[in-house]
């Protein structure tokens, strides 16, 4: 093996380990572009390889038309990267543009060896024991070269654009870009200039991977603040400023903005220490948070307001990589303590006021959850709400029995059922949109991934409420969310579960399921006549369902023969 030799085996085996890093760090929400790049990088640097070390001449250019697919995806998918790196509003006609032009290049390389075309002439001698390709260019490959150099300035329009003008990105990852755009450059034309034995794309190739894993790191430490809560705060009443742990600022809403008006004068990685009212009004307090956990809440009074504020550690998995704080008016609240110094006979009032309050967030919290998984589901808009309403009949009609033989519900259990039932389906946030949006049936494939949706909505709901104290609800809303496609006689999913092993709460959710939506219009059929509907069930009752049950559905038919008919 000779020095050039090793040098294109080091790049490869280079690009597959950054590639294998890349696939370790992985997020759902990253860019395919991302990915596509590094994928190609192995690729492209496979083909300098292969190049190298090929013995014929057909081979060679096998070998030339990979860098060509290879370099020619890379600067299209890096200029894309760019773009959204730098959260720029790119018309869809002129990414358009750019994928025509790269086409057109490629389609001119894959000429090679037929045509004059792109190459006027190639040919090959053994010296050394390996080929020296000789290559004379055609008319086509000068357009290869405009092309590039368009691609290039462009991305360095993108980057100085983004620098001066874009306030929501961050400088770390847009002067990332600047630097590993000039080094890319650099490289390419060194290899153009000086006659070289071996080529400088692989190298650059290289470098633009390692600093596309750098800048990964710190997309990972922004996507933790995207999380459910800051969906439902972003333009709620919640406020929320997050800092890394340097205390560089990383972002906030307009509710935070509003409060702390010199929030505004921050770019996004701007020290918050220097800011003397941001240090003075919150990096002092999460400093103090810091010496001691328990001081993670102050109060600010602004516009005859007063904001609770809690501040809170930035996760990425289990490790620290910031700090967030939460914000909202808590001005009745404070008043109601106030009063209580002065009016001690009020406190058991003002405590259930408070609980009352916090119930009702957390059942908000759990309501717009469940609204937000359905919002992606284009083929059951108003399911949970209806499915909800339908246990809610059905349990009436268990409450009404007074046989001897009849279900023994508590209180307790018919209330949490019926706030647990909004939660049964979100799972489906995990589920791949091309699968949940698809405007028809499911293929088997498709559907074993859809299935998923019960287990992983388990695992949501338990972390949602391994905090709770009400461990009564955390149970039932966690066996709906698991079991509610098990089937009486076990033929069901993700346990196979059968008979009473199946827990009751998830029985009864299966009835409101099924019924639903056999009686619903969905994108890939229409609604089912009340009749024919009835027929499934009552068939599915002893399969499907729990034979018990099947009295109290007959007994609720006609509240939900109405309740579906003035829905509609």
């Amino acid at each position: 093996m000779d020095l050039i030799e090793a040098y294109y085996i080091i790049l490869f085996v280079l690009s597959l380990v950054l590639a294998g890093i890349y696939a370790i760090m992985w997020r759902k929400r990253f860019s395919g572009f991302i990915t596509l790049i590094f994928l190609l990088v192995v690729i492209a640097n496979l083909g300098y390889l292969f190049v190298y070390n090929s013995e014929t001449l057909s081979e060679a250019i096998i070998g030339i038309k990979l860098t060509y697919f290879g370099a020619c995806c890379i600067n299209l998918f890096l200029l894309y990267t760019i773009i959204n790196l730098c959260n720029l509003n790119v018309k869809k006609w002129i990414r358009l543009i750019f994928l025509a032009l790269t086409i057109v290049v490629f389609i001119s390389a894959l000429t090679i060896g037929h045509s004059d075309f792109f190459y006027r002439s190639i040919s090959a001698k053994k010296i050394d024991g390996h080929l020296v390709l000789n290559k004379v260019y055609g008319p086509a490959h000068a357009y290869y070269y405009i092309q590039l150099a368009a691609f290039m300035l462009t991305m360095f329009a993108f980057t100085f654009y983004a620098i001066r003008k874009k306030n929501d990105v961050s400088r770390h990852i847009l002067h990332h870009l600047l630097h590993s755009e000039s080094i890319t450059v650099f490289l390419y034309f060194c290899g153009r200039i000086f006659p070289l034995k071996y080529d400088l794309i692989p190298l650059a190739f290289i470098v633009f991977e390692i600093v596309l894993l750098l800048i990964i790191r710190r997309i990972m430490l922004y996507d933790v603040t995207d999380t459910v809560i800051d969906t439902i705060a972003k333009d709620g009443e919640t406020g929320f400023v997050s800092f890394d742990n340097k205390f560089n600022y990383l972002g906030s809403n307009s509710v935070a903005k509003e409060i702390f008006p010199k929030l505004v004068e921050l770019r996004v990685d701007d020290s918050a220490v220097k800011n003397t009212e941001i240090n003075e009004q919150i990096i002092n307090r999460i400093k103090l948070f810091i010496s001691d956990e328990n001081k993670k809440t102050f109060f600010k009074n602004y516009r005859d307001k007063i904001y609770q504020i809690d501040i809170d550690s930035l996760l990425d998995g289990k490790k620290k990589r910031g700090y967030i704080l939460y914000i909202q008016d808590d001005t009745k609240d404070q008043k109601y303590i106030s009063l209580l110094n002065k009016f001690n006979d009020r406190l058991r009032d003002e405590v259930a006021q408070k609980t009352e309050h916090i119930v009702q967030m957390h059942d908000n919290l759990v309501m717009s959850m469940a609204t937000m998984v359905e919002s992606r589901d284009n083929s059951t808009g108003g399911h949970i709400k209806r499915t909800s309403d339908v246990v809610k009949i059905l349990i009436d009609e268990i409450l009404k029995d007074e046989d001897d033989s009849a279900l023994k519900l508590t209180p307790e259990f018919c209330h949490n059922l019926i706030k647990a039932a909004p939660m049964h389906d979100l799972g489906k946030i995990a589920v791949d949109d091309a699968i949940l949006r698809k405007p028809g049936k499911f293929t088997v494939a498709e559907f074993e991934t859809m299935k998923t949706h019960a287990a992983e909505g388990a695992r949501i709901v338990h972390e949602i409420l391994k905090g709770t104290d009400d461990l009564a609800f955390h149970l039932i809303a966690e066996n709906v969310a698991h079991y509610h496609h098990e089937r009486w006689d076990g033929s069901g999913y993700p346990e196979g579960l059968k008979g009473e092993i199946i827990p009751l709460e998830a029985r009864i959710m299966a009835i409101a399921d099924v019924y639903d939506a056999l009686v619903s219009k969905r994108v890939y059929k229409e609604a089912m006549s009340f009749a024919q509907a009835d027929t499934i069930m009552t068939e599915s009752f002893g399969k499907h369902f729990d034979k018990r049950l099947e009295k109290y559905y007959d007994a609720a038919r006609p509240l939900l023969e109405d309740y579906y008919s003035q829905a509609e």
